[in-house]
């Protein structure tokens, strides 16, 4: 119906169980959550998060203790892409992550329904498509016969990308057609990038940033204004325990305007987390010019899922466009305070 070329081998997607290798199990009166996210900086809550876990300093771990008077204990987990991430929701291993709106929705068709929700936006902007310094294409007439890259096949941008070149009329398939998208991991992207063997990117920060400075390309298309990166939650979580989500909401808004206040220190955090999942550094600068991309937002937006539901529909994801009023949450009132 969906993902015609999904399968359960997605879970390889999974990079880093980052702190525990096996589903770590409550103590008595405990509240035990696992979180994913990706090491993009579209996923910058999730890194912040992330890496004030490792220093001892856990926002989730402190607040949602607070507001629920329970001890709780928190396991990152980080994924390349949104359908690995989805896998683990569907296979109850995981119970929060940060994603793209694209696997959630397709991942909420797939499963009729069920499955996953939403709690959150988190991150709009922050994804581009980025051709060579010298290319001459500016239409998606021009990438006819050409190769562009994605970070994986059914990901927010490579739905993005397929659905802007069938707007001009290519006929673009899971597997090729008038120009062939080809689903691609981000590290990958730079080198093959640099020899020339895509003639476009259509990727995330930092590697928008990294295929400027490093790669020599430039921007195209600026995808400011769609949503990158909401917060997803398991249903089953989400039906089992509603206080504890709705305390994770809480804690997520409120991390999300700590990061708008302290620019400089949530960078500082970024590069120290992205090095821990890269094994690389990440220059200040680079950072810092791929901050400007982003725009942290928290509310959701019925119409704007929607306009993703048509993209995946018009890229042939989905045979028809779903009603996605049910794949936002319901919490308690008090999650809204």
């Amino acid at each position: 119906m969906i993902f015609k070329r999904i399968a359960i081998a997605a879970l390889a997607a999974l990079l880093l169980p980052t702190c525990s290798d096996s589903a770590p199990q409550a103590r008595e009166g405990e509240v035990v959550l696992r979180f994913g996210h990706f090491p993009n900086l579209t996923h910058v809550q999730g890194l912040v998060a992330h890496q004030l876990s490792r220093r001892g300093q856990g926002w989730y771990e402190r607040r949602v203790a607070e507001l629920l008077g329970k001890p709780v204990r928190l396991t990152w987990y980080s994924y390349n892409a949104g359908p690995g991430a989805m896998e683990a929701l569907f296979a109850h291993s995981l119970d929060l992550t940060y994603v793209g709106p694209a696997p959630v929705i397709n991942a909420f068709v797939k499963a009729r329904g069920r499955e996953v929700r939403l709690l959150a936006g988190a991150v709009k902007g922050g994804s581009a498509l980025v051709v060579p310094a010298g290319s001459t294409a500016v239409r998606p007439q021009d990438f006819r016969g050409r190769i562009l890259a994605t970070p994986q096949l059914g990901n927010t941008q490579d739905v993005a990308c397929r659905a802007w070149l069938a707007s001009a009329g290519l006929r673009i398939s899971l597997t090729g057609g008038d120009a062939q998208v080809m689903p691609t991991r981000n590290p990958e992207q730079l080198a093959l990038f640099a020899r020339g063997h895509f003639a476009g990117v259509w990727t995330v920060e930092p590697w928008v940033s990294r295929l400027v400075q490093e790669s020599g390309g430039k921007v195209l298309v600026e995808d400011s204004g769609s949503v990158a990166t909401v917060l997803a939650a398991g249903e089953r979580f989400l039906a089992e325990q509603p206080e504890v989500a709705a305390a994770v909401y809480t804690a997520h808004r409120e991390l999300s305007q700590w990061i708008v206040e302290h620019p400089e220190e949530a960078q500082q955090l970024v590069i120290a987390e992205l090095r821990e999942l890269t094994k690389s550094s990440i220059p200040p600068e680079l950072v810092r010019a791929a901050w400007q991309r982003i725009h942290i937002v928290t509310e959701l937006q019925l119409p704007v899922l929607q306009q993703f539901a048509r993209d995946a529909h018009a890229a042939g994801f989905l045979r028809q466009e779903p009603d996605l009023a049910p794949l936002i949450a319901s919490l308690p009132a008090t999650a809204h305070e």
